[in-house]
């Protein structure tokens, strides 16, 4: 008479001693004998331990054994209050017997224990709830028999369940787990919301709860979709029932509470029977096998009318000629369902495993005044093929029971296993298995997303294309080559190189200041002749409207104090039209030219002043030199010159041109409108 809330399930329970929670009463016993397939051990996990240890264990504490019956042997005996036993117990076979004897005692509620087998490492008891757990996500087992009337759930699914809810308990009510048999459940933490729900399902009711810092839900196969009685992808025509009721009202209007009314959430009357009794019955058929995984039911929703099924069976076929009654695995009485407790709420009920079948009964057991209900199914599409079902000869028929319910109503399958050898059959384990259409689609929700972010990339990729290209022409300067024709580079950076002249062959100029700046005046002629040229350098004189070429020149950074001291040049005029010396044509000559100068108009110098000038003239005679300290210029305009003094294309005869070409080096033209001295 000591025995509590006790569920023995074939691969794991629950167990209490009486009055748990309370204070447990004098001089009580209970014994468990709990057996697992052979081949396995058993695992005892204690929820909560308190037992008076007064006497030292003498007349009240638990006691386990290995085996059942005279041959057990003791692997343990406990008490204590408060006692924290975080570890398990483990049998050495398949058989253990739990003892609970309870003494002379003044306080003590006694204990609350689970069991498994050992291959279920991850056990948990009904009291554990998400608070006992730090990580964001994990995956435990809960037993069988965790539907207990002293634990408590705030919440509903999809939203989310209160922290302080039990897992297990949780589990039943959101349908992931079976009260007859335990099993695995994902959970998965998240931050917590004002305002938890308050619903009925498989038996448990989730109460309203407040705020709380988290919450929890729990991840599944993801068949629980509606299956088309709320949306009308069911047709009238595949809803059927077994009586309609009629009803006329103050006018002498007659109308029909027909099987199609019977949608969930369909604004008017619900499908009533004409006669209330256990023969009725409403059917849906679905087309083709489905994977159903529920019913959602509510009473008739009108409030003149408190009519609702408050119990009810489940029956399916694949021919609508054959019906099996819906039984939980292990079990010998058909599964009776619980319904609405008034006619507005919306109850539900899970089927674990889920059913697969084309028709859909439910078969009314109990009422409150009349049959009435609006129902829809969960579930989803079903392709796998499976095993042909294996049934059993249906037995005789009860005495009376035939007449009440038909020959061609009922077919229950019934099993001949006995209770102490009920096991899971691996048939029944792989109906929980999603089909492969749910993969399909899971792997379809995933490759669409890519494939639609690659299209996206690459129109984004050609469209920055194409925003750079029109950039890039709007920013290419007046003097720059079209990006397009920039296949010649080689031949504008040879324009910057020494050159050799295919008629003759002279070492080029270069300009160093830092070196003519230590030179006497007489001594930069020789310099500039030795040095390799960095840079063409800008032209000197002639005409500006004639300027309109490419040039290679560098752009003119400043004139270096020491080398401007030394110039001998000199001329009045300071306009400069460019700061920079315009490019060559793109059909331009691949090496700067030599300019070619006629000397004539130049003013003699005394014969003592060498002159700077690399250019050969007429006669082989170098130019003189005319003035001192005089600034380059890029461009003069003058009209006291007669000739251009630009560069010649190579290989075009110029005015007053020799057989031997040089580079040029800096020179100021001083425009002088006095006699000249040759």
């Amino acid at each position: 008479d000591g025995c509590g809330h006790t569920v023995l399930g074939p691969e794991s329970g629950t167990l209490a001693s009486i009055n748990y929670p309370q204070t447990s009463p004098n001089s009580t016993v209970c014994e468990w004998e709990i057996r697992v397939k052979p081949g396995q051990r058993v695992q005892l996990r204690f929820g909560d331990f308190d037992i008076d240890d007064s006497d030292s264990c003498h007349s009240s504490y638990l006691r386990v054994h290995n085996g059942i019956g005279p041959t057990r042997t003791e692997i343990g005996k406990y008490c204590g209050f408060g006692f924290q036993m975080d570890g398990l117990i483990t049998s050495k076979s398949n058989e253990v017997t739990v003892q609970f004897m309870s003494g002379t005692h003044t306080s003590g509620r006694g204990f609350l224990a689970a069991y498994s087998t050992t291959d279920k490492s991850d056990l948990i008891t009904c009291l554990d709830n998400a608070s006992h757990f730090s990580e964001p996500e994990f995956n435990k087992y809960c037993p069988a028999g965790c539907v207990i009337p002293f634990a408590d759930i705030s919440g509903t699914i999809p939203h989310g369940y209160r922290d302080s809810s039990s897992l297990c308990m949780a589990g039943v009510h959101a349908g992931v787990v079976s009260n007859t048999l335990g099993g695995q459940i994902n959970v998965v933490i998240s931050k917590g919301i004002p305002y938890y729900e308050g619903s009925l399902a498989n038996n448990v009711t989730s109460k309203v709860g407040p705020l709380s810092t988290s919450l929890f839900t729990f991840k599944t196969s993801g068949c629980y979709g509606t299956l088309g009685m709320e949306s009308g992808v069911i047709p009238d025509s595949q809803i059927t029932a077994s009586s309609i009721l009629e009803r006329s009202d103050p006018t002498g209007q007659v109308s029909m509470w027909k099987p199609e009314n019977a949608r969930l959430k369909r604004v008017g009357p619900p499908w009533a029977a004409f006669i209330s009794d256990e023969h009725q019955w409403l059917q849906i058929d679905l087309n083709k096998e489905k994977r159903i995984t529920g019913i959602i039911t509510t009473g008739s929703t009108l409030a003149g009318f408190y009519y609702y099924v408050s119990a009810y069976r489940i029956l399916y076929s694949d021919d609508a000629q054959k019906w099996t009654v819906y039984r939980e695995p292990g079990m010998h009485k058909d599964k009776v369902f619980q319904g609405n407790t008034e006619l507005y709420q919306e109850v539900r009920n899970n089927f674990i495993p889920p059913i697969i079948a084309r028709f859909f009964r439910i078969n009314p057991l109990k009422w409150h005044k009349k049959i009435a209900m609006k129902v829809e199914l969960l579930g989803c599409q079903f392709s796998i093929g499976r095993a042909p079902k294996i049934t059993m000869p249906p037995p005789p028929p009860p005495p009376n029971k035939n007449d009440d319910f038909g020959e061609d109503f009922i077919h229950s399958v019934k099993t001949s296993l006995q209770t102490d050898k009920t096991t899971f059959t691996p048939e029944i384990k792989n109906t929980t298995v999603a089909p492969s259409v749910t993969k399909d689609v899971a792997l379809a929700a995933v490759l669409v997303p890519v494939l639609v972010m690659v299209f996206t990339t690459l129109i984004l990729i050609l469209v920055c294309a194409w925003h750079w290209r029109n950039r890039k022409k709007k920013t290419e300067g007046t003097y720059d080559l079209p990006y397009w024709d920039r296949a010649g580079w080689w031949k504008g950076m040879k324009q910057f190189l020494p050159t050799k002249s295919a008629e003759h062959e002279e070492t080029p100029v270069r300009y160093s200041s830092s070196e003519i700046s230590h030179l006497r005046p007489r001594e930069v002629p020789t310099m500039l002749q030795t040095e390799s040229a960095e840079y063409a350098q800008p032209l000197v004189g002639g005409i500006v409207g004639t300027l309109h070429q490419r040039s290679t020149f560098k752009p003119e950074e400043g004139k270096e104090a020491s080398y401007a001291d030394l110039d001998p040049y000199n001329s009045p005029i300071q306009e400069v039209y460019h700061a920079y010396a315009e490019p060559l044509p793109i059909t331009g000559p691949e090496y700067a030219t030599p300019i070619i100068m006629d000397m004539s108009s130049h003013p003699s110098t005394p014969l003592a002043v060498p002159s700077i000038s690399t250019f050969k003239a007429a006669a082989n005679q170098a130019p003189p030199l005319v003035g001192t300290y005089n600034k380059l210029l890029s461009r003069t305009d003058s009209t006291s010159s007669a000739q251009a003094l630009y560069d010649t294309p190579k290989g075009q005869p110029g005015p007053g041109v020799t057989a031997e070409l040089v580079y040029q080096v800096p020179q100021s033209v001083a425009h002088s409108t006095g006699s000249k001295d040759e």
